[in-house]
């Protein structure tokens, strides 16, 4: 058959889901112990349904060792695969692969090769990190970026770092799925600066400007090496002792009653404001309902703000602030405690005390300790109880009798014209 009738070459050649390597003198690298994929993409062609896409493999240094691979139910226009034995490779050695498509109508001229290099051993020395402006071993000012370099410690074939303030370091590998649905190999050292750092020679440095996550008391980093083919060399931790930094947080009407508004002012820490002046601050709020909000600063840093102080249980805050450079202080906390139980009193039935005796009524009071409560509810121990509407004053009573001596006790809590349930307190009593 005319060759001008034969199937094309094939296209999108990839090696382990990246693109291969045209040039023998830039080959990737790759950990072939588990086998490595060849993929291609033979193009549309009047066979079908299938074809065959046949694979050659051979070490640059000696070309007679070929190996031969085929896929011989490559559906044109689908990329397909075959996977080389990782028996098959030698650590250290670099291969030229092709690939071309055999069908009916004729054989496809090779692609142009691709070229690999095995790579089974990590970096076995742990990389040195050393800080400019942030030595470890000292209390430093936090709030600058913090200026780190990372060196390979002697092993010459470092390619780059992986790094992470929480203790786990992320793993470079496929981490995209293309549009044509094959997983493709993000280069990790462009995508995510925040984790990757590559070095800028092999076997040299690299450098890294970092803000941390959580910046305060002691930061610590994690660093390992990475060669050619990702793999990791063992982890160096570094620590970094920021000083205290979080906001001052002061209230500005202590003397607030209950389900009241308290009006606060907000001061950033003088030398985090000199290193980077405070843009605005995020508090945590934890009243009757929950709330997380963010403050406005001032330009001296300052901000002020007011929120309800309306839990039974007492209020209370976490406040951070945040530097124009994106450095989040620690966090200051706040609270707020006020006693919302009841004042409860009988003129029989004295308060852990016996009196009275069965079949005696007693009158019991409720008085408030806070203002705006409307009702009261109350349970005695021997299973009668009820709800009674307050007065005017805040104050309410009822009429209990015994039916017989013993222990009991009496529970009650009050509710606010809001809908507030506030704390309980047990009365304790005996009856002769």
């Amino acid at each position: 058959m005319a060759a001008t009738s034969s199937p094309p070459t094939p296209i999108d050649l990839f090696n382990y889901y990246q693109a291969c390597s045209p040039n023998v003198s830039s080959p990737l690298y790759f950990d072939t112990r588990q086998g490595l994929p060849l993929e291609a993409l033979s193009q549309d062609t009047a066979d079908s349904p299938f074809v065959t896409e046949q694979f050659q493999v051979w070490p640059v240094s000696d070309p007679s060792q070929t190996l031969t691979l085929s896929d011989q139910f490559a559906l044109p226009g689908i990329e397909q695969s075959v996977s080389v034995p990782g028996t098959d490779l030698t650590e250290g050695l670099t291969y030229a692969w092709e690939v071309q498509t055999v069908a009916a109508s004729g054989t496809s001229a090779w692609s142009a090769p691709c070229y690999f290099t095995v790579d089974n051993t990590a970096p076995s020395s742990a990389p040195t990190v050393t800080s400019s402006n942030y030595p470890s071993g000292q209390d430093d000012q936090g709030g600058a970026p913090i200026q780190l370099t990372f060196g390979a410690n002697g092993v010459s074939d470092v390619a780059g770092y992986v790094f992470s303030w929480n203790g786990s370091l992320p793993v470079a590998g496929i981490s995209e799925i293309g549009p044509d649905g094959i997983p493709q190999f993000i280069n990790p050292y462009t995508s995510d600066p925040a984790n990757f750092a590559a070095a800028s020679t092999l076997g040299g440095s690299a450098t890294a400007s970092l803000i941390p996550t959580t910046a305060s008391g002691l930061l610590v980093l994690t660093v390992a090496s990475l060669d050619r083919a990702f793999h990791e060399s063992p982890p160096t931790t570094f620590f970094i002792f920021v000083k205290p930094d979080g906001p001052t947080v002061t209230q500005q009407n202590p003397n607030v009653k209950f389900d009241k508004k308290a009006q606060f002012h907000l001061t950033p820490d003088p030398g985090l404001q000199a290193a980077s002046p405070v843009t605005s601050y995020t508090v945590q709020f934890f009243g009757q309902t929950p709330q997380t909000f963010t403050v406005k600063a001032s330009a001296d840093g300052s901000a002020e703000f007011g929120t309800t102080l309306d839990s039974p249980d007492g209020d209370w805050m976490l406040v951070t602030s945040t530097s124009a450079d994106g450095w989040v202080s620690e966090s200051s906390y706040w609270n707020f405690q006020i006693d919302t139980t009841p004042t409860v009193s009988s003129d029989v039935y004295l308060e852990n005390q016996t009196s009275g005796g069965a079949g005696i009524p007693g009158t019991f009071t409720f008085a408030p300790k806070v203002k705006g409560i409307t009702s009261y509810t109350y349970a005695f121990s021997d299973g009668t109880g009820g709800t009674v509407a307050a007065k005017g004053n805040g104050t309410a009573q009822i009429s209990w009798t015994p039916s017989q001596s013993g222990f009991y006790f009496l529970d009650v809590y009050g509710t606010t014209k809001d809908g507030i349930q506030l704390i309980d307190y047990f009365y304790v009593f005996f009856v002769n």
